[in-house]
């Protein structure tokens, strides 16, 4: 397979079906967020809403393209993946794969709801910490630049879901006269029609948003391990539109040559200058051969540099100091777009597979975390005005960040919305203060436990490779 020997493939097989298995229990673990209000209003009958969140979140996969996923193989540089002993690339592959998927059991079990995404990131963090030590040479072993963003995006989101769920909760109570909205249902009986479709169209929201973002950070996933065991099938994309990438790459030679001609500072001409290197040593490796013809140190120093040319040439276009004109840094933006469709990629087949892994998920093991969603962050039932406004929030969240290529967590977006609903009721006194504390716990734990046991694991597996 992919021209690896036995052992190799053996090994990729194993990798990737851990990759499926992080993503079947996200699917289980992030479900409650989805089905919890339309399951305590009695709005539909649990199996029917968690196969109904499934079909959604396979949907949201499919749909939600794949700038998030980018941004999660992005966290490790080339460097650490470009390592001659493949079987240190698989080591770090395992470390990751094992830490997430032991947290997020771990938190599944005792019904904790978890950030998938702080566990990926901790975990992915955690290798690049590690090779940080261990490498031969100094340099930068994380993405921090990356990291930072996504890190801003998990810890601003739970800010947000829990204050703007409390503004809507607010607006709803000046709004709407009918107060039954605001009601705990009654056991077993249905809502009226309208809260019904209502709350069904929140249920999908966010079933199909999950799939978007969560299922994304999955195809990344898969991206790191197939780029890191396989990177002469993998490290650049086999179907990119090749002359037109170096028809861009051109172009964007031309508008940075331009502007060294106009009348800039010599540091600021240095820096355009290193711009226009990178972006020559890109063009010059993919115009002497056929891309499929390309040895592997040269695919990743093709995948390397256009990388570092899509990240310089984003700080040209924020530069206070250099000149550019507004249609100039829109064609650098769009040049930079089509020169980037040669990493940033995904086979349908790998889509298909997350998809279906997800989806699958989605259906099992949902109970543990709907309760503690359902009955334990507040201390009233959950109704419809709470559920309704606390998916609608988490939908939107979720739904902007995805466009914006960051991934944040269900879990957290939803469970502070939840908890906001509550707040928005009867204040702080509604919240039970020991689940509360719970997800405060892992919240904060998270990160520095997978980073750690990423890390250690990593050193373990990578001194057992040789």
């Amino acid at each position: 397979m992919f021209g690896l020997d036995p052992t190799l493939t053996f090994l990729l097989i194993v990798c990737l079906t851990a990759a499926c298995a992080f993503e079947f229990i996200n699917g289980f673990h992030d479900t409650a967020n989805a089905v919890a209000t339309v399951i305590y209003t009695n709005s539909l009958k649990p199996w029917v809403a968690v196969i109904w969140s499934g079909i959604w979140n396979s949907v949201g996969v499919f749909a939600g393209g794949i700038t998030v996923a980018m941004g999660i193989s992005y966290l490790i540089p080339v460097e650490i993946l470009a390592d001659q002993n493949i079987y240190h690339s698989v080591a770090l592959i395992m470390s990751l794969l094992i830490t997430a998927i032991v947290w997020n059991l771990g938190t599944w079990y005792f019904g904790i709801p978890c950030s998938s995404s702080h566990t990926l990131v901790g975990s992915i963090l955690g290798v690049g910490l590690a090779y940080s030590f261990i490498a031969e040479k100094t340099g930068n072993y994380v993405n921090w630049s990356k990291a930072s963003d996504i890190g801003l995006s998990l810890l601003v989101s739970p800010i947000v879901g829990f204050s703007l769920t409390i503004l809507i909760m607010y607006l709803l109570r000046v709004s709407i006269k009918n107060k039954s909205i605001f009601k705990a249902p009654k056991t077993n009986d249905p809502p009226p029609f309208m809260i019904r479709m209502v709350l069904l169209l929140t249920c999908t929201g966010v079933s199909y948003s999950h799939g978007s973002n969560d299922g994304q950070k999955g195809i990344g996933l898969v991206m790191l391990i197939l780029v890191a065991i396989a990177p002469s099938y993998f490290a650049l994309n086999p179907n990119v539109n090749l002359p037109k990438v170096k028809q861009e790459i051109t172009m964007v030679d031309s508008i940075l040559n331009k502007t060294i001609a106009t009348h800039i500072s010599k540091e600021d001409s240095l820096e355009v200058a290193k711009v226009i290197t990178i972006s020559n040593k890109v063009n010059k490796i993919i115009c002497s051969k056929q891309l499929d013809s390309l040895n592997v140190a040269e695919k990743f120093e093709v995948r390397q540099g256009t990388i570092k040319l899509g990240k310089e040439i984003e700080k040209l276009r924020k530069s206070k100091t250099i000149a550019l004109s507004e249609a100039d840094k829109s064609s650098l933006k769009a040049s930079v777009t089509d020169v980037k469709t040669i990493t940033e990629y995904s086979p349908s087949w790998v889509i298909l597979m997350i998809s279906i892994s997800l989806g699958l998920g989605t259906m099992i093991g949902w109970k543990r975390i709907v309760k503690t969603i359902g009955e334990k962050i507040g201390k009233q039932h959950l109704n419809y005005a709470q559920g309704a406004s606390s998916e609608l929030v988490a939908a939107a969240t979720i739904g902007m960040a995805t466009a914006f290529g960051l991934p944040v967590s269900t879990t957290q977006v939803l469970s502070s919305g939840i908890a906001g609903s509550m707040v928005a009721t009867k204040g702080v006194k509604n919240l039970q203060g020991g689940t509360i504390r719970n997800i405060a716990i892992a919240w904060i734990l998270t990160l520095p436990v997978t980073i750690v046991l990423s890390g250690l694991l990593f050193i373990l597996f990578r001194a057992l490779a040789g």
